[in-house]
């Protein structure tokens, strides 16, 4: 790794070095079960060490809920899997007073008894199934690391990681995510179906042989530590400017120069999804053993953070013009600043 002079305090640069390595042996750890998905594991793990949030997009059958228990025995953290339907109740998820008597001396008191989310890792499945009531108190977990119940607030002890999924077919009995609710998920991440290759393999080990567990890699606090290590990546101006020019260019505000967006873009991506450009690069940057971040960094995780972000009008869906494409024409538009004389 080449040595950039804004990471040598706090022995950075070993640090970085060390991340690579782990981030590689964590990999490797993964595939002993995951066939494939190269795409996806980057982008659940480039969520994971940004502090971010992931929504998994794909239809049943394509290893989502093993993906994300194989990930939380790599990391050694508790898991819990959350099967989100129209009855779950918000104490469900955050647990419940129950009134208990003490056997020493026959008093009774009310004992506060954790639900799921008291773990490191979350799988909300399904999680558009689920009444707003329920899933308002999944976000406030996810923002604020904290539970509200029976009017006390308990704190979550971090890492805390939520991967939600989503069935992109059946829409039947489902309560779909407002906008400002898919704005705290920091990817959308579509899992699609395997190639042949994968899939031949996925059909010969899943029927001859049993996976054993996969030995942690990581513990929680190297997680935090690396999780740290990412704030404190140094990112240049134009790459700042460039996330910044891409978030700003897919919100309709009636320039002439932004005539496609203007015609096709109800909504687009806030302030938030900047932040999570350059968060995402920083992740990208160390991943790959280099000191800082580049634009290219910032436009391979485009799609993940604006596809759920941007909201196409009712011409666009007329046209059959979707998230997709409107980035890949801002991607096409917006240039990179000019960083020659800084």
């Amino acid at each position: 790794m080449a040595v950039n002079p804004a990471m040598t305090e706090h022995g950075d640069v070993e640090a970085a070095q060390e991340f690579v390595g782990k981030v590689r042996e964590l990999k490797s750890a993964l595939h002993t079960v995951i066939v494939g998905q190269d795409r996806i594991l980057n982008e659940v793990l480039t969520a994971l060490f940004s502090r971010g949030h992931g929504l998994i997009i794909g239809v049943p059958g394509l290893a989502k809920t093993l993906l994300v228990k194989t990930l939380a025995q790599a990391l050694g953290w508790d898991f819990k899997r959350i099967q989100f339907t129209p009855d779950l109740m918000p104490s469900d998820i955050t647990g419940t007073e129950i009134l208990q008597t003490d056997p020493g001396n026959g008093n009774r008191y009310m004992n506060f008894v954790k639900g799921p989310l008291f773990a490191n890792l979350i799988l909300a499945d399904e999680i558009n199934r689920t009444p707003p009531r329920t899933r308002a108190a999944l976000l406030e977990a996810m923002q604020e690391l904290t539970v509200t119940a029976a009017g006390k607030t308990y704190h979550l002890d971090p890492p805390f990681f939520v991967l939600a999924t989503q069935n992109p077919i059946e829409h039947e009995g489902t309560y779909p995510l407002p906008e400002a609710q898919l704005d705290r998920f920091m990817f959308s991440i579509n899992i699609s179906y395997p190639d042949r290759a994968d899939e031949l393999k996925i059909v010969n080990d899943t029927t001859t042989i049993e996976f054993p567990p996969v030995r942690p890699v990581f513990n929680k606090e190297e997680v935090l530590r690396f999780q740290a290590l990412v704030r404190r990546v140094p990112v240049s101006n134009h790459v700042l400017e460039y996330a910044v020019d891409l978030a700003r260019a897919s919100r309709p505000t009636g320039d002439k120069q932004n005539a496609f967006v203007n015609e096709y873009v109800e909504w687009g991506a806030g302030p938030r999804a900047s932040q999570y450009l350059v968060l995402g690069a920083k992740t990208l940057a160390l991943l790959d053993g280099r000191p800082s971040p580049s634009c290219d960094d910032v436009r391979s995780i485009t799609k993940p953070v604006f596809e759920h972000r941007i909201l196409p009008n009712y011409k666009a869906a007329g046209e059959g013009i979707t998230p997709a494409q409107i980035i890949d024409t801002l991607l096409k538009n917006v240039k990179e600043p000019d960083y020659r004389g800084r």
